[in-house]
């Protein structure tokens, strides 16, 4: 299917020698002294029986075509993405239209249009559901987005195994030991279908599980114990809310005091703390104004999971102060260092902008430090923070 015509070695193809491809060098994904000619995709005409939609692990919904059997670049296929409702549109494809399909790179499978001269009488056009097929939730599909996306978080399953390992990431409830295949063998044994089933996990139910031995399972039920009184923004980020990473959620935290606070809360309340804008509040609204998530958290509290408040930082030198950390520091983590500006009342952006005030730059730092010094932005290495912190 692919021509190559390279010259790996000298006198082969265009002939040119070692040193010669040494000069040309490479771009991001191929070599500049080596050219593939690939033929065409091949293409076959079938009938669209159906769209239907697919719920991915973060929400995410997918148009798929359903397609009468068509011998399509060596395969028989059934079944073809269609992206999204914008995607759809544009390409004008009806649900009884004769369509054109061909398999993209020669993998996967698409629906290149539609035959519009063999189009029937009868075809319908593809309306969005407004519900997930999943679990009832509402699809929602923000104004400046593509994507649709099922609003069921903690409570749909096509999302509970991404949702649950989440929950359990360090910088949420920081349950150790409880990792990707582990939650993905207790989500598909039945074992646990939310977030507050983690809480009521005992070492019994665990022994037997692939790699799970008495004492394995005895920590893991230790470490989700401690994991009973986390502090307020870090349950707020376990919960997946969108839009809602770990900066965010220790502000609303911070702001509103307790769960039931933030649940009650309308947008203009939400938006009244700083650095939340229309989309965040939002998106934290549209979460907790379906039932099935406000029942989590009635679980979780019959579970004996209690949120601790976040504390006011006491030390106000960094206030109002955003930074950004690239590259490796010599003494101290990224999360010590994180912890620490956070404490003086400083906050930590996963990305630079005209809003960060100071860069920290270790060993190795990438594009951030250049991004910083092409906005004027303070770059300073460890001692400097240190110094900043008045810390040594």
């Amino acid at each position: 299917r692919a021509h190559i015509h390279s010259c790996w070695d000298a006198g082969v193809g265009t002939g040119v020698t070692r040193a010669g491809r040494e000069r040309l060098g490479v771009v991001a994904r191929a070599p500049r002294f080596a050219l593939a000619h690939k033929f065409p995709a091949e293409e076959a005409t079938t009938t669209l029986l159906d769209i239907e939609v697919q719920v991915g692990r973060t929400g995410a919904i997918t148009p798929v075509a359903r397609l009468k059997p068509v011998f399509v670049g060596g395969v028989t296929v059934t079944n073809a993405t269609l992206h999204n409702e914008d995607e759809i549109r544009r390409k004008d494809v009806r649900i009884g239209d004769t369509v054109i399909v061909r398999r993209a790179g020669d993998v996967i499978p698409e629906v290149v249009g539609a035959v519009l001269e063999k189009r029937p009488a009868d075809a319908r056009e593809f309306v969005m559901p407004k519900a997930c097929p999943v679990c009832g939730s509402a699809i929602e599909r923000l104004e400046d987005e593509t994507i649709a996306r099922c609003t069921g978080g903690l409570f749909c399953a096509a999302q509970r195994k991404q949702t649950l390992w989440h929950a359990a990431s360090r910088k949420a409830l920081d349950i150790e030991g409880l990792g990707e295949k582990l939650v993905e063998q207790l989500v598909d044994s039945g074992g646990v279908k939310t977030l507050a089933d983690l809480f009521s996990l005992r070492p019994l139910e665990l022994v037997g599980l692939d790699r799970m031995g008495q004492k394995s399972a005895d920590n893991l039920v230790e470490a989700i114990d401690k994991a009973r009184a986390p502090a307020l923004g870090r349950l707020l980020f376990a919960l997946g809310i969108r839009h809602v990473g770990e900066t965010t959620a220790r502000d609303v935290a911070r702001h509103f005091g307790t769960i039931e606070a933030i649940m009650d809360a309308d947008e203009d309340a939400l938006s009244s703390v700083p650095d939340v804008g229309p989309v965040v509040a939002g998106s934290i609204r549209r979460f907790f104004a379906e039932q099935h998530n406000r029942d989590v958290i009635d679980q979780l509290k019959a579970q004996g999971v209690q949120p601790v408040a976040e504390a006011v930082p006491e030390d106000t030198t960094l206030a109002g102060k955003t930074f950004v950390l690239t590259g490796t520091l010599p003494n101290w983590t990224r999360e010590e260092a994180s912890m620490r500006i956070q404490a003086a009342g400083g906050k930590v952006s996963g990305s630079v902008s005209k809003k960060t005030a100071y860069l920290v730059a270790g060993e190795d730092a990438g594009s951030k430090l250049t991004k910083a010094q092409e906005l004027g932005v303070t770059v300073l290495d460890e001692d400097g923070l240190k110094e900043l912190l008045g810390s040594s």
